[in-house]
């Protein structure tokens, strides 16, 4: 080859690895900057059409600024009665936090409770501190923790967003961290190659950096929506897609030097190798995240389009950078190991679907083909008898003593509270209704049972203190709920406490606060299950026939990651009862959970297929099967377990929440990839035999 033309082929892999160096230094800050644009503040993602968003949106009008109550607490610390003094110590702290910064509206008195042991009083924080908001919490425990003889605690809903927003500090740095070290040392381990893993971690790390530029952007510009529920999620989303991917593409780069001997043509041969079933891959993913857009949670609709970002950008690293680097450091990458050459003893016979029955996935494909109606029945009835206990995981929301995975001062706070006080002491249902009706709506709605009281709100900000606010022909009217208002006694009497006033004639009565958006939330998640998970198992069916040209085998592997997804979530029915202790889990969990279950489990499938499928082309359907689980094994498998540390790494943030999504994921991913992938896809495939290509062609071979 003239020595033009040879360096002209080294420009395009020099360009690339120098565009991503450039783009890695100026966009790499921005991993650290998404908390910057990320907001905790529940209430804005509540469901878009629920009663309680209507009611949120109505109650603006009744204050000058938006607050989120923070709820203190004292109690004597000898256990006996409070005494007047302390009373008095109380409402003066109370009265020293007015006008302070973050302070909005009136401070409440210290009252008393009904047994005497216990002082209550409200504090309204200014709503969209941000990452202000920890700082004015710990400002109002110091103010209030000066009576002598008592002991101070902060409740509510501010003092809980600010131990959320404690809990996700640190997130872009801490999570980031772990998760690399894990996927590092697996990669070491694993390839045993020093360069290998290297180059691969810096491959995720650029298309993290991208991926968080451009959802960066986006939400500064109010396109996206970013929690630190989503900002854990994507950073763990990316690392595990673009390792996965990488390792694909890095491993059918290894089989085709050894068999090629040269590292350009090499390259190109893996490329086409590899091309269909890596878009395919990120396709399914993507486009499954973005059936989230049809949840009416916004939430949920915010991790659609950030999720597909995140494995938009995975795959463009995968094909320009990765590739870049692996064409001009050839062999190397691989040291200390190296490729063989087709002039090596053995011809390369461990590579790819060189490889013959010797090492463990030649003997795996050998027992698959010796054994498949006995291998398909054994696993297929372990998953069935793991999926018999999904319906007992009970999803209709956790108590706010849930939600974190260790203890926090809100939650010992409100265990106090609701052991001297009605449970919804400073956190009220709100009812909204017409002015005119304003008293027969207040009537209904304290003869609700688990209504303690209910009064319109007055000009001082305070119910039953002076005449109604009227704003725009509305009043404000606060019910204090006789159950915790976390607790599954709460969201009933909020139903009941709904009908009482829907039936008062005229009166437009519409009933919100921290308890019916719990309850909405609830019911809008089982609706959304309902809604998006046949359109994403339709999205893969869709995408794997189109791959496959088949209906049969896109059936079958369809059936079976949903299959593996109930397995796993009755394995995590026993796990969290019996081991973790959760009660229950969020309602969004088994969504989640089946979104990167079914959509990630569908990629190693698809991963496994289009081998088989290519070496069916040329031996046929029995021989492509064992040929096609023999060369894919191995790096598949590592894939599954890189993705499944990288989800477990959301351990780190303590909220259960991510602990049970962290183990549903990693779980699953283990078992598709141990399980379904290795063993029940390729037996039944084996058992069925050329019939799983129909309609295609390839049946007929």
């Amino acid at each position: 080859m003239p020595s033009a033309q040879r360096t002209a082929r080294w420009i395009t892999p020099v360009v690339l690895v120098v565009v991503w160096l450039l783009l890695g230094g100026l966009l790499g800050p921005y991993a650290g900057k998404l908390g910057e644009v990320a907001s905790n503040d529940q209430a804005s993602f509540l469901p878009q059409s629920a009663e309680s968003t209507k009611v949120s949106d109505l109650q603006k009008g009744f204050a000058q600024e938006q607050s989120l109550p923070a709820v203190v607490v004292w109690t004597a610390e000898d256990g006996g009665k409070i005494t007047p003094q302390q009373r008095t110590a109380a409402t003066r702290a109370l009265a020293s936090l007015s006008g302070d910064e973050g302070i909005t509206g009136k401070v409440s008195p210290a009252l008393p409770s009904k047994d005497g042991q216990a002082l209550q009083g409200v504090v309204q924080v200014r709503s969209g501190l941000g990452g202000e908001l920890p700082s004015v919490v710990e400002h109002i425990s110091s103010a209030t923790d000066r009576v002598e003889g008592a002991r101070a605690e902060l409740g509510g809903p501010a003092a809980s967003q600010a131990d959320l927003s404690e809990a996700f500090s640190g997130i872009d740095s801490l999570l980031l961290v772990v998760a690399l070290v894990v996927v590092l040392l697996i990669l070491l381990l694993v390839y045993r190659s020093v360069l290998l893993p290297i180059v691969i971690i810096v491959s995720a790390v650029f298309a993290l950096s991208l991926a968080c530029a451009v959802v960066y952007v986006l939400a500064q510009d109010d396109i996206v929506r970013v929690d630190g529920q989503v900002q854990g999620i994507l950073s763990i989303l990316v690392i595990g897609a673009a390792t996965d991917y990488a390792l694909l593409l890095s491993s059918r780069f290894r089989e085709e030097l050894a068999v090629r001997g040269e590292r350009f043509a090499a390259m190109r041969s893996t490329l086409r190798g590899s091309f269909g079933a890596i878009t395919a891959s990120a396709a399914t993913v993507a486009l499954g995240l973005l059936a989230l857009l049809l949840s009416d949670l916004t939430n949920n609709r915010a991790l659609g389009p950030v999720g597909a970002i995140g494995i938009v950008c995975s795959v463009i690293s995968t094909f320009t950078f990765l590739p870049a680097v692996l064409v001009l450091v050839g062999r190397a990458a691989f040291w200390p190991a190296k490729p063989r050459t087709p002039t090596d003893p053995d011809g390369g016979a461990e590579d790819g679907a060189k490889a013959s029955s010797t090492g463990l996935w030649g003997r795996v494909a050998a027992r698959v083909d010796r054994s498949p109606r006995r291998i398909w029945a054994g696993t297929l009835l372990a998953l069935l008898v793991f999926a018999a206990f999904s319906p007992q995981l009970k999803s209709d929301g956790v108590p706010l003593s849930e939600i974190f995975v260790k203890d926090v001062p809100s939650v010992s706070a409100q265990a106090t509270l609701s052991e001297h006080f009605p449970g919804g002491s400073g956190n009220p249902a709100v009812i909204i209704a017409d002015a005119g009706s304003a008293r027969a709506v207040t009537k209904a709605a304290a003869g609700t049972d688990g209504v303690v009281t209910a009064a319109p709100v007055s000009e001082s900000g305070r119910p039953g203190q002076g005449e109604p606010l009227v704003v725009n022909g509305k009043v404000r009217i606060d019910a204090t709920l006789e159950g915790s208002a976390d607790s599954d006694d709460a969201k009933r009497t909020v139903q009941r406490l709904r009908s009482a006033v829907h039936d008062v004639p005229r009166a437009d009565a519409l009933v919100g606060g921290y308890t019916a958006q719990q309850s909405d939330i609830q019911t809008t998640a089982e609706h959304d299950r309902s809604l998006i998970v046949p359109v994403v198992l339709l999205i893969i069916l869709v995408i794997l026939a189109a791959l496959l040209r088949a209906l049969v085998i896109p059936v079958l592997l369809v059936a079976t990651v949903a299959l593996n997804f109930l397995a796993t979530l009755g394995v995590a029915t026993l796990v969290f009862d019996n081991l973790l202790g959760f009660e229950g889990t969020d309602a969004s969990v088994p969504l989640y959970g089946f979104v990167f279950l079914v959509a990630l489990g569908v990629d190693y499938n698809i991963f496994l297929l289009t081998r088989v499928r290519e070496e069916a082309l040329r031996h046929g359907t029995r021989a492509g099967i064992r040929r096609g689980l023999t060369a894919t094994g191995g790096v598949i498998t590592s894939a599954g377990v890189v993705l499944a540390a990288t989800f477990a790494a959301l351990v780190v943030i303590p909220l259960a929440f991510l602990v049970q999504i962290a183990f549903i994921v990693a779980f699953g991913v283990l078992m598709d990839t141990l399980v379904v992938r290795s063993l029940l896809v390729p037996a039944l495939a084996r058992d069925i035999g050329p019939a799983i290509w129909w309609p295609g062609a390839l049946r007929r071979r």
